[in-house]
């Protein structure tokens, strides 16, 4: 210990040191597999640990950067899961309430092996924080009034990653009956096929194009290329092209006539096709239908470029900043089209400060709002659920007049990471003396049971639910990732099987679980 002394006075005295050093660490050390399994952004939590174990100082006076980041993780989730999670609000409802009865029931039999193994409850409420990796520590810790619930949260993080990667690699790839839930046609990409038809019909009639399984783009009739109009009536000899999943243009092509050897998309002479980046705020937070592109551009646009993931252009798709739309119009009007987007990939790197500023604050003050619940326990949503659920509400709405409460994918997803890093490395640090005195003891071998029992509840219970209730193997196995609240096992979950009904049960349960878990550790304290 003397030779980390001097080192040690100079981390105590300059804190935003430790921290980045903490983090920049913690990065490094979250990127070593161990099996199928990297911590990711959880490894600056274990450096933090580590770190503070060398010296009580190193964790003081933390506790605002916590909180900070904290809430700029919790706002970001919900800005980005907001419009999923209203928009399937009803289809999603059976796997919402298994959540709900997951978690309290795990929460009672992790509460009930906390008793009889002599862990105290405000172990037991962190224990249940840390095997479901959720950021609702902040709540437990409160509600204790001491540090006890960050080291059973670091105790037993790993042993619910691991478990939880482990349930969930044995039911991604199964193909129970989910009647409720079919496999989604975009689940195999979106392709683009020239056409010739065969026979007469309206645009208006077709089923597949009215219920928005296919686009439309290219019309080349009487040697004359122009843009499809909505209320088209196609006609023999015509030719087109059909945008939409593989099994969807293949039904479409069948339909109206036969294939053609020739793309018509490669003759750019008259009609013109372009990635555009949504940029502007008057675009952004509107759907297709009120872009109006045939009305704006004698347009179409066919495809919208989400992060990885290439969606069909549905008419209530709502644009949402940094989208990349595939606009389909005649070759004078591009241009002109590119300026209404915005075209801007330096302008999407920028946030709106008053919108976050705003969301934010409105967040915070959600969160200092006392909600008596009986027993009389009194429920305070916190620098956690607080910003979460205005996030949500924020990212359903899109738009109020000019502001756009949306953040650009790439953004979010920085802003998002930056908070969690900072919450975490702060969260360590603060709690490393009190860890270093419990790991290696019968408390930790104790906690690391509890993880398992917790989090092998929550699984059981979500997962024979949902099999009961028609839900796919796919979306349960990503709701169990939303409930657990790990990045990582929705990562391994969708490297073992590209389908988006993954992503759609992470992003529905994520938010939902994280406010039922925030009131589920002020119960445990309270036992």
């Amino acid at each position: 210990m003397s030779v980390l002394h001097p080192a040690l006075d100079v981390l105590a005295q300059a804190p935003i040191l430790t921290v980045f050093l903490v983090i920049g660490l913690g990065t490094a050390v979250g990127q070593i597999p161990l099996g199928p399994i990297r911590f990711g952004a959880a490894g600056a939590l274990f450096v933090g640990l580590a770190v503070g174990a060398l010296d009580p100082r190193l964790g003081a006076n933390l506790t605002l950067l916590r909180s900070l980041g904290l809430a700029l993780f919790c706002y970001t989730v919900g800005l980005a899961a907001g419009n999923t999670f209203f928009r399937n609000l009803r289809k999603q409802l059976p796997l919402m309430a298994l959540c709900v009865v997951a978690l309290v029931i795990a929460g009672g039999a992790g509460g009930l092996y906390s008793h009889l193994a002599g862990v105290s409850p405000a172990m037991d409420s962190g224990a249940f924080a840390g095997a479901l990796t959720s950021p609702v520590l902040d709540a437990a810790i409160e509600a204790a009034g001491t540090q006890e619930p960050a080291v059973g949260y670091a105790l037993a993080y790993p042993v619910g990653v691991a478990v939880a990667i482990l349930i969930v690699a044995g039911v991604v790839g199964r193909s129970w009956p989910g009647r409720h839930d079919p496999r989604p046609a975009s689940a195999d990409g979106i392709t683009a096929t020239s056409v010739y038809l065969l026979q007469r019909v309206a645009l208006g009639e077709m089923e597949a194009f009215k219920e928005g399984r296919i686009r439309i783009s290219y019309l080349e009739r009487d040697g004359e290329t122009r843009v499809v109009s909505p209320g088209e009536e196609l006609l023999p000899g015509d030719k087109v092209v059909i945008v939409g999943a593989p099994a969807a243009v293949e039904s479409a092509m069948h339909d109206l006539g036969t294939g053609l050897n020739k793309c018509l998309a490669k003759d750019r002479s008259v009609v013109d096709f372009r990635r555009l980046t949504v940029s502007s705020t008057r675009v952004a937070g509107r759907t297709i239908a009120e872009v109006d592109m045939p009305g704006r551009f004698q347009g179409v646009i066919t495809r919208v470029k989400r992060g990885d993931l290439d969606l069909l252009a549905s008419e209530d798709l709502v644009l949402e900043l940094g989208d990349r739309v595939l606009a389909v119009v005649p070759s004078d009007e591009l241009e002109k089209a590119a300026d209404w987007f915005g075209d801007s990939e330096r302008s999407i790197a920028q946030i709106d400060a008053f919108s976050v500023g705003i969301g934010m604050a409105l967040g915070v003050l959600l969160g200092l709002v006392a909600i008596p619940l009986p027993g009389g326990i009194t429920l305070r949503l916190g620098v956690a659920a607080g910003p979460l659920v205005v996030g949500m509400i924020l990212g359903w709405v899109g738009r109020t007049g000019p502001f756009v409460w949306g953040l650009p994918h790439a953004a979010n997803a920085t802003i998002r990471q930056l908070g969690l890093l900072f919450f975490l490395a702060a969260i360590g640090l603060a709690s490393g003396q009190d860890f270093a005195a419990s790991a290696f003891s019968t408390t930790g071998l104790k906690v690391g049971v509890l993880a398992a029992l917790v989090v092998a509840v929550s699984a059981i219970v979500l997962l024979a639910g949902a099999r009961w209730a028609g839900v796919s193997a796919q979306r349960a196995a990503g709701g169990l990732a939303g409930l657990v609240g790990q990045p990582a096992i929705l990562a391994f979950a969708l490297s073992k099987r590209d389908d988006e009904r993954i992503e759609a049960g992470y992003a529905t349960l994520f938010a939902l679980a994280i406010v039922v878990k925030i009131v589920m550790v002020q119960i445990l304290v309270a036992l």
